[in-house]
């Protein structure tokens, strides 16, 4: 840290980085689906970023640019999301229930099921969609690569289902509602199914063949050689290239896209020493709770709870509840430069 000027932040700036599950603003009527049968009860967060929301009134909790998107979905048991592609890697982490994916412009190409913990990232142009088939409400972390992550593009059929719900979908990826007295602009204006020619050039991957792209909660394992690793601390690599700064290696799902994703465990009573990053540090609660420790306060996040960490900011973790706590962390870059220790 010789290098740099120490980092300075308040507990209100940590608080207006820190969201809360319960506080979650969602939007019902984000995307061009939302009032087709089967898809009415979908809530969608913008938590870092914008996302891919079709709709003027999704609520963005943290608008700094990190390099990447951080949403949520929350499902009512047998809601399902339309089949749909991006154009940059969409990761979800099952933080409660139970998911089926199914890929495909028609669902065709095969399903995959995801319990709580396991994790998916979904490449390029490939279209998938999802649905909860659990007995209760399940909600799925979401993160997109980079900041701007281009448009939604809906299978054909998502047209023709939403035909008459009132909702319509302009080619600048703006939502209008009809029902609410929006005026339909000329038809130049409105997006159209894709053509055969414009289907063709999205890739077709049966569902078998994406098992790469799946890291299961139960196989993940602590890299021993990670410099977080510790007493009641193991850091368990789930998506990005090995990063020889760090002497981690690969994780189960080997993509280069720009970030990293791990899973931080710590015992009951288990802490990390003070130390900084200069990359991106997003966290997400899956289970329990941990305290981040820096030198103007503490901040107590429990079971969905995100905070993004300022570059820079030294900071101590600890897990002073009764049960040992699993932390799902994002990086930015591909090749994280590893923590800078600081004397406590």
């Amino acid at each position: 840290m010789d290098d740099c000027a120490p980092v300075l932040i308040d507990e209100a700036e940590m608080a207006r980085r820190c969201v809360r599950y319960e506080d979650l603003v969602p939007c019902t009527e984000a995307f061009i689906d939302r009032r087709t049968p089967g898809c009415e009860g979908n809530e969608n967060f913008a938590v870092i970023g914008p996302g891919v929301s079709e709709s003027a009134g999704q609520f963005v909790h943290v608008g700094i640019p990190h390099g990447f998107n951080v949403g949520g979905a929350r499902q009512t048991p047998g809601t399902f999301n339309s089949q749909h592609s991006h154009e940059r890697e969409e990761i979800f982490v099952v933080h409660s229930g139970v998911f089926r994916f199914h890929f495909g412009p028609d669902r065709q190409d095969g399903s995959i099921v995801l319990g709580e913990g396991d994790t998916v990232s979904v490449p390029v142009r490939i279209f998938r969609g999802f649905e909860n088939i659990g007995p209760g409400a399940g909600y799925l972390m979401a993160v997109l690569a980079g900041d701007d992550p281009g448009p939604v593009t809906w299978a054909p059929y998502v047209f023709e289902a939403a035909r008459g719900t009132g909702l319509v979908l302009l080619k600048d990826g703006r939502l209008i509602d009809t029902a609410a007295g929006d005026r339909v602009p000329p038809e130049s204006a409105v997006m159209q199914p894709a053509t055969e020619e414009e289907m063709r050039r999205f890739r077709r991957i049966h569902a078998d063949d994406l098992e790469g792209c799946i890291a299961r909660s139960d196989d993940l394992e602590a890299d021993p050689n990670s410099p977080l690793a510790g007493p009641g601390v193991g850091e368990c690599p789930v998506i990005g290239e090995a990063s020889p700064a760090e002497g981690i290696a690969a994780a189960p799902i080997a993509d280069r896209i720009g970030l990293q994703l791990r899973r931080v465990r710590l015992t009951a009573g288990a802490m990390i020493a003070p130390h900084a990053r200069m990359e991106e540090e997003v966290l997400f609660v899956h289970r329990g709770g941990v305290d981040i420790i820096w030198d103007r306060g503490t901040l107590s996040l429990a079971e969905g709870d995100q905070l993004t960490v300022p570059k820079g900011l030294v900071r101590s973790w600890k897990n002073t509840g009764p049960r040992d706590a699993d932390i799902v962390v994002v990086r930015g870059g591909d090749r994280p430069d590893g923590p800078v220790w600081v004397a406590a």
